[in-house]
């Protein structure tokens, strides 16, 4: 996993009283990940929780106050994620430009896909016709 930016973020809680958590944060060209402060820095046995940018739908909401900026991860289920940060660390922007180089390279992949699909069957249609031929 090459490593985009590490730090801290904070994260409203799906709890009733809905707090502020701190978060360690480890952003990759794939995936957000989230630890409890102190357990990225212990390596493979650290558990977390892990988005992955395939289950993303955008950044969103973001709104800067005078102290943070609350921003907002949509995934692909409608789920919504709220985080702030400190307003100097951008975090926002850095999440947003990693999930848009990752759906960039995802539409690349799709239409190449496409792309080889549509020429096998042409491919195959005129070896047909060929077969046919007298």
């Amino acid at each position: 996993m090459r490593v985009i930016r590490e730090g801290e973020l904070e994260k409203r809680s799906d709890s009733l009283f809905q707090l502020w958590k701190r978060k360690q944060v480890v952003l990759s060209k794939d995936s957000l990940s989230l630890f409890a402060p102190g357990d990225a820095t212990n390596g493979a046995g650290a558990r977390g929780k892990e988005l992955r940018f395939g289950s993303i739908q955008k950044v969103d909401c973001v709104e800067r106050t005078g102290k943070y900026v609350y921003f907002t991860i949509v995934t692909t289920d409608r789920k919504e994620i709220d985080f702030r940060c400190p307003g100097e660390s951008c975090w926002n922007a850095s999440i947003t430009m990693a999930l848009i180089d990752f759906q960039n390279k995802r539409a690349i992949q799709d239409f190449k896909s496409r792309q080889e699909a549509a020429e096998q069957a042409a491919a195959g249609a005129r070896d047909r016709r060929l077969a046919r031929a007298p």
